[in-house]
Formats: structure tokens, C-alpha cells, sequence
């Protein structure tokens, strides 16, 4: 009996072992097949079933013009997909009706060669396959977005038509590469370049959120819209660029590059009095006869400028009181040697012979420049290099974009300074600056001494509203004396009156400037290979400067290289262009608008009797000032209006010295100037407005005298 029931034990033992053995093999397998056989399809199931926060991208400001011409806008483009599951696809009766015509409308208005038969084949896929989220077209304009809406099937709406529509933003200019490297771009892996680098966080914008929910296939979907934070878009942008300054700028550039076979160029256009930059060109030849925006040659390139340094030495020569523009240099035939191996050239073969400091510096002389200089400097080479830092050209300005070139202005105290450093730096070798310091410079000299910062962006705004405005930065508040700078102003202007620019003479305004034309290393060919840089940078009117302007033309090679036969031309069709446009440099209209004048007029700087004799024909008395010498026919005087009479206040000169015409009638200033042992040259007509040598000069006998009237 015992035993029975001890085998009874056994058997269900087993059976119980056995059967749970089977089982944890059952489970076993069930897991393998899970795991490895059935993975794909839980794991799908798995992700239609999850849910994430995603962004959503704001829409980037746009970048205007000084005139709110669109510079570079983010225009709205759409991805549209198909949801297969949508009733109007699942719907035989509606899908069966209506799928010829979509068809049809989708083939017409992509024009991309599919037809109608192949977006039906498409189709009829999407539902068979029941995508949800098939991508129908990439890239979708906003006018094509809109009329898709209203396709059969699409217009019963986003669930019921199965019509997704995904929203981005594509940059675009609509001036296409005007002022390209300038406005610039931000791209994610590249460094950022111009006011869209600089301005990044402001144009950008913030990201907002969305909830979005993957189905099969891995594809996200939008889910619940109403509880979605949405972007904040980019603010706006206000540049100082003046569209049709600009084209006429970059086409005339072009032109000259085109024309001289050059390697490249730019131009930059700088309002005197706030720093604004209307126009700034750069262009690099891609091939023959081919030019477009490579590099922003204005605000990067760091280089050896050239004669149009020559300001520098002057202005510090003046400042510092070790010359005169009287004083006297021998050209010594055209080349000055320093040293045992280094050689000064003049361009001019055979050099200018014996001429003053004004003169050196309108005929650009190499020699005369540097042997001014290094007389006075020689001893101490500190206290001209004081005065490049003084105008700012040892350091970077800080402009609002990126990519600034870094000067370079050797000091004595630095290895690489030699014994010829001195006289080279004073034509404008051995130091490197851009040609933005180089414009700023000069601006400077036509914004009466003070220095200001040049400026591309003059105000941001959000929906139209200001939310910051970049005012003037003032630099420097004066560059250096008065004296010193009224005498500049009468060197850059002989430049053009009678010097190297003569050629941007005109009869509409005055120019004062100056030329460079600088001999540049070629690679490991050094200067063997004679290429040259050609420059001008002047400021117009010269009587009220209003524009600075400078161009730069980098390795010309069709024989012709001198900064007023290359970029000289550049420079006037842009003044040119400023001039025609703005009505406030018209001498004529302004006083065309201006109240009439109903006082008496006055007489010009004349002689005394001819002023007496016209007053007395009007019935009007004249007298001499109290206290002033005695009358006599000689005497030149000028007028001054009194309450019933007119006071006539003498004019003395000392023979030695150069006489000041400036006021005075055409008859009576050559008439002065001649009996002096001047050389008079004339322009225009009315009373002299301008002389080309300075008032109490040395007067030498034979010298030539430009005077300008108006």
C-alpha cells in the first residue's frame, strides 16, 4: 500500500516537472520569436505610440536698405504630405470621384514632368499602403500652397483631406549679389560673415514648441495645436546702404575691373558727418571678365596702402611744426638713396626738381615726401608713429560685422625696424591698414578733424517699431590743429585742381583727395612682376564735404596702373551719381529756394577806389574805418554794411608773401596775383571761392597760382 502511494507521488511529480519545463520552454520561444521574429512589428508599434516636444523655427528678420528696400528676407515655403488614413482617401465613393481631377490639378501646377497618370499611380499607392504621412512635394511657394488647398479631395481640410502642410523659411535677396558679402550670411559649420553673422541673435529670432507624435514608418505628426507655443520671429534690421548708390558703385567697379583685367577691387561711400556707409562694393575676378563677391576686400584686407598715406606724414609734419608747405625739396632727379641698397623712386622719371611741401604732396612725390620726413624724424622715429596712433591706424576700428583685418604699424622698438622704415612708412610701405581706417582717415579731414566710426546699421526694429538706434561714435574728437588741418584741405584739393587727379575736375562740384599707386609683393616673386594697386580717396563737395569715398583697385594689367586713370573714373561716376540725386548739393537750387535777399549787397575784396565809385553811384556813402591808414589810390579794401553808410576796412599783404584773394572779383585778383610775379591759372566766374596756395606763404617769383571762382 505504501508503496503505491509513493508511485502515485512520483508520477504527478513528473508530470508536474514536465509540465513546467514545457512551459519555460514555451515562454523561452515565445520571447525569442518577440525579440527577434516579431521585433520589427513591436517596435513599430512601440513608435507609433510615442510622443516628443519639438521645435518650432521662427521666421529671420529681414535686412532693409537706408530706404526699406528689402536687402535679404525669409520668404515662407512648404513640404505638403499625404495621410493615407484620411477619410478622404479611405472613402471609396469621394477617393473614386475625385482622384482623376487631383491628378490632373497636382500635374499642372508643379510642372515637374510627372503627368497625370503618374501622380494617380502615386496616389492610389498612398491609400493602398495607408502612409500616413506621405511627402507629396518639397519646397512649395506660398501662391502654390494656397491653390493646392483648394484641390478636390485637399479643400474638405487638414484631417478629412489629408492634406499636412509643414511651414519653413528660406533666405532670399532680392537684389540678388548686391553688396553681398556685406549683408553676409550665418549658416550652422561656417564661420558667420557681415551684419547677418553679426546680427545673428537679433534676426534669429526664438524657437517655439509643439507636441508631435510618431507613427509607423518613423514619421513625426503634429499633434494637439492648440497647446503649442509658438516662435517669436526675428527682429529687422536698418542698414545705411543706399540701393542705387550701390549698383552704380558695384557696376562701375565692375566695369573698371573688367576693363583693366584687374584681379579685384572696392569702393566704399561714407556720409561725412554720421559715419554711414551708403555703398560698399568688393569684387574678385572669378574668371575672364567675370566678377563677383568673394571677400569683403574693404573690411578684411589688410595692406600696404600706398601714396594715399601720404596724408599722414604731411598732417604730422604740420602738427608738429618740423615743416612748412613753403618749404623747399630737391626731387634729386627722380630717385634718393638711403643707405647703401635702398632706392627711392619717384614715378615720374627724372623726379619734379625743386618744389615746396604742397606741391610734393599734389604731385605725389616719393622723394620729397620721405626726405621731409625723415629730416624730421630721423632722431626720433617715435613721435611720427605717435601720430598714426593718434589717428587710430595701429588698431582694429571695431566695426558692427565680422571679419576686420588687423593693421600693423611698425615701431621703433621692434625687431623689424629698420634705417629705412622711417622714409618708406611715409609713403605709405612697411604698414598695412584697411581700407575702411584709410577712408576713415580722410573723412576725418573733411568732418573737420573729428574722427568717427563708420557705421552699416543704423537702427533694429520688431514689427515696425524701433526697439535700438546706433547713433554716431565719435573716434576722435580732433585729429590735429586747425592750422593743420585748413592746410590739408588746400593740399588734397590741389590735387585735383592741379595735381595727379586733375582728371576729376568737373564744373558741378569740387573734389579734394588724393591718388596712390602702390608697387605689390607677388607671391614669392616679391615686386619682380610689377604689380601695382591703384587707389583714390577724396571727399566732394570739397567747399562742403558731404561724401568720402575711396577706391581701390588691386593688380590691373593692361599697362595702365595710376590711381587716377583706374580708380579715379570709379570714384566720379559714383559722386556723380550722389551729386544728379541729391537736390542739397546744388548750389543753384538752394538759393533758388531761399528767401529773397532785400539787403544792400555787399562789394568783393577789391580795389578801394572801383568799390567807392560803385557805392557813390547808388547814393550811397562810404567811408574808410576809424584809425586806418590814410587814403590813397592804392589801397585794396573790403566792405562791411553799417546802419546808413558802407565802412571800408583796408587790406594790407606783405610783398614777400603770398597774397589772400579769396573774395575778391577776377579783375582785381589776377591784377594782384600777376603784379606779385604769380602765374595765375582760372576757373569758373563770379568772385575767387578757392586759391591753391596758402595766404602768407613765401612767395617765390614764377610760382603757379590756381584760383577757383564762383
Amino acid at each position: 500500500m505504501a508503496t503505491n502511494v509513493r508511485k502515485v507521488i512520483m508520477v504527478r511529480t513528473y508530470i508536474a516537472y514536465s509540465f513546467m519545463c514545457v512551459f519555460a520552454v514555451t515562454i523561452l520561444v515565445f520571447l525569442f520569436k518577440v525579440a527577434f521574429v516579431e521585433r520589427p512589428k513591436w517596435v513599430n508599434l512601440a513608435d507609433s505610440l510615442g510622443t516628443s516636444i519639438q521645435t518650432i523655427e521662427p521666421s529671420r528678420g529681414n535686412i532693409f536698405a537706408s530706404d526699406y528696400s528689402l536687402l535679404a528676407t525669409s520668404l515662407p515655403i512648404y513640404d505638403l504630405r499625404i495621410d493615407g488614413l484620411s477619410p478622404g482617401f479611405t472613402d471609396d465613393e469621394v477617393f473614386e470621384n475625385n482622384i482623376d481631377s487631383l491628378s490632373y490639378s497636382l500635374s499642372k501646377i508643379f510642372d515637374d514632368g510627372r503627368t497625370k497618370n503618374d501622380y494617380k499611380h502615386i496616389l492610389i499607392n498612398v491609400r493602398k499602403r495607408e502612409d500616413r504621412y506621405y511627402l507629396l512635394k518639397r519646397k512649395v511657394s506660398y501662391t502654390q500652397m494656397k491653390q493646392i488647398t483648394k484641390f478636390p479631395i485637399f479643400r474638405l481640410g487638414k484631417y478629412k483631406g489629408g492634406l499636412n502642410i509643414e511651414e519653413k523659411n528660406r533666405r532670399e535677396k532680392p537684389f540678388d549679389d548686391l553688396a553681398e558679402r556685406t549683408i553676409g550670411y550665418s549658416v550652422n559649420g561656417i564661420a558667420p560673415v557681415g551684419i547677418e553673422g553679426a546680427f545673428e541673435e537679433d534676426l534669429a529670432g526664438k524657437p517655439g514648441k509643439r507636441v508631435m507624435q510618431k507613427i509607423a514608418g518613423g514619421t513625426w505628426i503634429p499633434i494637439n495645436d492648440e497647446e503649442q507655443i509658438d516662435a517669436q520671429n526675428g527682429k529687422d534690421i536698418v542698414t545705411t546702404i543706399d540701393v542705387n548708390v550701390q549698383d552704380v558703385a558695384e557696376q562701375a567697379l565692375r566695369d573698371v575691373l573688367v576693363k583693366n583685367d584687374a584681379q579685384w577691387g572696392t569702393a566704399i561711400l561714407m556720409q561725412v558727418q554720421t559715419g554711414e556707409i551708403r555703398a560698399i562694393a568688393n569684387l574678385t575676378r572669378i574668371s575672364e571678365g567675370v566678377y563677383n563677391e568673394q571677400y569683403n576686400y574693404a573690411v578684411g584686407e589688410s595692406l600696404e596702402p600706398g601714396s594715399t598715406f601720404k596724408l599722414t606724414s604731411v598732417l604730422a609734419l604740420l602738427d608738429d611744426g618740423k615743416a612748412k608747405l613753403s618749404d623747399m625739396y630737391d626731387t634729386e632727379g627722380g630717385k634718393k638713396q638711403y643707405f647703401v641698397h635702398a632706392t627711392m623712386y619717384d614715378s615720374e622719371a627724372g623726379g619734379h626738381g625743386i618744389i615746396n611741401l604742397q606741391q610734393a604732396f599734389e604731385v605725389s612725390s616719393n622723394v620729397a615726401i620721405s626726405s621731409a620726413v625723415y629730416q624730421a624724424y630721423k632722431n626720433t622715429p617715435s613721435q611720427f608713429t605717435d601720430h598714426l596712433k593718434k589717428l587710430k591706424l595701429n588698431k582694429p576700428i571695431g566695426l558692427q560685422i565680422t571679419g576686420e583685418g588687423h593693421p600693423h604699424i611698425k615701431e621703433s622698438k621692434d625687431k623689424d625696424w629698420y634705417g629705412t622704415t622711417l622714409p618708406w612708412s611715409s609713403i605709405g610701405y612697411e604698414v598695412k591698414v584697411t581700407p575702411l581706417q584709410m577712408i576713415t582717415l580722410y573723412n576725418a579731414v573733411a568732418n573737420d578733424g573729428k574722427m568717427i566710426k563708420p557705421i552699416f546699421v543704423k537702427e533694429i526694429q520688431r514689427t515696425g517699431k524701433t526697439v535700438k538706434v546706433f547713433k554716431t561714435e565719435v573716434m576722435n574728437e580732433s585729429i590735429c590743429k586747425p592750422s593743420t588741418l585748413k592746410q590739408l584741405r588746400m593740399c588734397m584739393e590741389g590735387v585735383v585742381l592741379h595735381g595727379t587727379a586733375s582728371n576729376l575736375k568737373n564744373i558741378n562740384y569740387t573734389v579734394a583727395g588724393k591718388t596712390g599707386t602702390a608697387l605689390v609683393a607677388d607671391g614669392r616673386s616679391g615686386y619682380a612682376n610689377k604689380l601695382y594697386r591703384s587707389s583714390f580717396v577724396g571727399y566732394f563737395p570739397a567747399d562742403n564735404p558731404q561724401y568720402t569715398c575711396m577706391v581701390m583697385v588691386n593688380g590691373p594689367s593692361k599697362g595702365v596702373y595710376y590711381g587716377s586713370a583706374v580708380a579715379g573714373p570709379v570714384f566720379k561716376e559714383i559722386a556723380d551719381k550722389v551729386y544728379a540725386t541729391s537736390i542739397n548739393l546744388h548750389h543753384e537750387l538752394r538759393f533758388a529756394i531761399t528767401e529773397k535777399n532785400t539787403e544792400l549787397p555787399l562789394a568783393h575784396l577789391g580795389f578801394s577806389d572801383d568799390i567807392k565809385t560803385v557805392y557813390n553811384r547808388f547814393g550811397i556813402s562810404s567811408h574808410h574805418k576809424k584809425d586806418s591808414v590814410e587814403d590813397v589810390s592804392e589801397e585794396w579794401a573790403s566792405a562791411e554794411m553799417q546802419k546808413d553808410f558802407v565802412e571800408l576796412h583796408k587790406y594790407k599783404f606783405h610783398k614777400d608773401e603770398v597774397p589772400d584773394v579769396k573774395g575778391m572779383g577776377l579783375r582785381d585778383a589776377v591784377y594782384l596775383l600777376e603784379n606779385a610775379g604769380l602765374k595765375v591759372y582760372v576757373e569758373g566766374s563770379g568772385k575767387v571761392k578757392q586759391q591753391s596756395l596758402i595766404p602768407g606763404q613765401k612767395l617765390i617769383k614764377g610760382m603757379s597760382i590756381n584760383i577757383i571762382l564762383s
